[in-house]
């Protein structure tokens, strides 16, 4: 199975960074093939709402930056893992502007192969992630029909044993 984890911390060693590394620790022991991108590190713009992807682009974005490698993956990609910091109760800004380009090649459907879909949280506060959540329900099993392969954070118990058992289960 191909994983694209599309990480949204800006801290390199912090707890989503060390939640990260657990999954794709994991998940590659069990066969899989992981992909990682470090959001924070990379040029993505926000979308600019022009519709060049619904019109003459047909799926694509009419801005040229970082975001083109993540759309490169997402044709091969089985499974997207979103992953960030709690910021006023929503994901990081950086991994917001990458899931609003989206737009451009999730709509009207997910590429075939995308078929599930994860979340892995990191917040001081426990509940703290209700945009998040509601982000990762509508947007993507919802609207999307991904399976939920589960909603992670650093306030459940073995955090780290419930990735590893999530990945070797895929």
């Amino acid at each position: 199975m191909n994983i694209l984890v599309l990480n949204g911390s800006p801290r390199p060693q912090g707890d989503t960074a060390k939640m990260v590394a657990a999954f794709r620790t994991a998940a590659e022991s069990a066969g899989h093939t992981v992909t990682v991108f470090e959001v924070c590190r990379m040029e993505i713009r926000g979308c600019l709402a022009c519709e060049y992807c619904h019109g003459k682009g047909r799926g694509t974005c009419a801005q040229k930056d970082d975001m083109q490698k993540i759309y490169d993956k997402l044709p091969e990609t089985d499974m997207l893992v979103l992953a960030s910091p709690i910021y006023y109760h929503n994901l990081s800004g950086q991994l917001k502007c990458a899931i609003d380009r989206f737009y451009a090649a999730l709509y009207p459907a997910a590429p075939e192969k995308l078929k599930k879909a994860a979340m892995i949280l990191a917040s001081g506060d426990e509940g703290m992630d209700v945009g998040a959540r509601f982000s990762f329900e509508g947007d993507f099993l919802g609207y999307l029909g991904l399976e939920d392969m589960g909603l992670f954070t650093n306030h459940d118990e073995d955090v780290t044993e419930k990735l590893a058992a999530m990945a070797a289960a895929l």
